[in-house]
């Protein structure tokens, strides 16, 4: 039974046949892949194809599928039970080793999605500043909550929407987008605004209109313009966070004091956790102890944090970043010179472990420099490579990982299928 075969079968039983929508091929046309099993750097699709795996579950599978440790973590804590709804003591030694790698003096509370750690950093900016207005950037994804459903890239996209039906226009009349790297425009806005503006949310590192790095003093900028409003700036680190150093790129590599940082991904080990994390007295105004509410049931989910747990153990130990970084360079380098071999008018944007193969001469800055793009030219190069057994992000609007997993030869197999392209 193939890939046609499941995706009939499908569309029968779920919209569209996927259950999130970037999964749907509609950025590049074709049946989408049903993956059964992954191993390492390697997937396996349902009729028994081999692939290199660049999405990495979207960036979560840091030291690829399968990794023997996090299994056994994940079986170990299956056999005690898999949910109480009741406070457990991994839940809390889950948030110390999270926390020993954020600023001092500053507390967690686990949810299970990064949708909903974006939802509970707002209702809390807006519950510490008394304020409502939220500065988001255009092409910077946070969820899919109805406040940020506002030009936020990554499926929104490349479906070609700029909003969402379903979302009623007071769910998003406080929120203003502005330019993503557009200092002068932030600068502008909060000169006559500042004074309402309860939050400014920014991807520190975008990763959904593909990868595109903050220009110098961009980050700084926000910083400064939120202190002297007296606003919060909260940095969503969904994708970065753990995935370029152990901690918040904001605060490691970028030296931007959040003073809200949201987590997910990497920090649940490939099961649903995510995290909102700020200064203790931001957080305590979150009940029991305050009044800005949140709840979940599946909250600090024992068999997510047993996962996340083991992920950055190992992740402190092997210290993989260096490695990764260096393979996605290789990468970078190797699809360049063969783009200019070529005469074709492709680039590589590139942090880290993390690109984005653009098909535009220079990586964009913005979100319209990337809806600039090539669709179709993408959608050959994404179909050359899946022909060859290289998977990567079905859109020209997201990005790619790098894993622990991958090797040379992973990398070498990308560059010659693009000298066949």
């Amino acid at each position: 039974m193939d890939n046609v075969y499941w995706h009939k079968r499908a569309t029968a039983a779920i919209p569209g046949g996927v259950n999130s929508p970037v999964r749907a091929f509609g950025g590049v046309g074709g049946t989408p892949l049903f993956v059964k099993a992954g191993k390492g750097a390697l997937i396996y699709s349902a009729d028994g194809r081999e692939y290199v795996d660049f999405c990495c579950s979207w960036g979560a599978m840091i030291l690829g599928h399968a990794r023997a440790e996090i299994v056994d973590a994940i079986a170990k804590r299956a056999a005690g039970g898999t949910t109480f709804g009741i406070a457990t003591p991994d839940e809390v030694v889950f948030a110390e080793k999270v926390l020993g790698f954020l600023p001092t003096g500053w507390k967690l509370r686990a949810v299970s999605s990064g949708t909903e750690a974006v939802m509970t950093a707002l209702r809390l900016a807006r519950g510490v500043t008394g304020r409502d207005i939220i500065v988001k950037f255009e092409g910077c994804y946070h969820g899919h909550s109805d406040a940020m459903l506002v030009k936020g890239g990554s499926g929104l996209l490349t479906g070609a929407v700029a909003s969402s039906g379903g979302v009623p226009a007071g769910a998003v009349e406080d929120t203003v987008c502005l330019p993503y790297n557009d200092t002068e425009a932030a600068r502008r806005f909060f000169a006559t605004r500042g004074s309402d503006v309860a939050a400014v949310i920014v991807e520190p590192v975008a990763g959904n209109m593909g990868l595109v790095k903050p220009v110098p003093g961009f980050l700084e900028a926000l910083r400064e313009e939120t202190k002297r409003a007296g606003a919060l700036l909260i940095c969503d680190e969904v994708i970065n966070a753990f995935r370029f150093c152990l901690g918040a790129w904001s605060d490691k590599i970028a030296g931007v004091a959040a003073d809200i940082v949201t987590l997910g991904k990497i920090v649940g080990g490939g099961l649903p956790l995510a995290a909102v994390a700020a200064r203790a007295e931001i957080m305590d105004r979150l009940a029991p102890e305050g009044n800005v509410y949140q709840a979940g049931t599946l909250a600090g989910n024992p068999l997510a944090v047993a996962a996340g747990l083991r992920t950055l153990e190992l992740l402190g130990n092997e210290r993989p970043y260096g490695r990764m970084a260096e393979l996605a360079k290789t990468l970078e380098e190797g699809l360049e010179a063969e783009f200019r071999r070529k005469g074709l008018p492709m680039s590589v944007g590139r942090e880290g472990g993390v690109f984005t193969i653009f098909a535009r001469p220079q990586p964009p800055a913005d979100m319209a420099q990337a809806m600039a793009s090539d669709g179709a030219l993408y959608a050959r190069l994404f179909h050359r490579l899946y022909e060859d057994g290289v998977y990567i992000a079905p859109s020209r609007f997201e990005v790619n990982f790098v894993s622990a997993a991958h090797g040379e030869g992973d990398i070498a197999r990308v560059i010659e299928s693009v000298k066949r392209f």
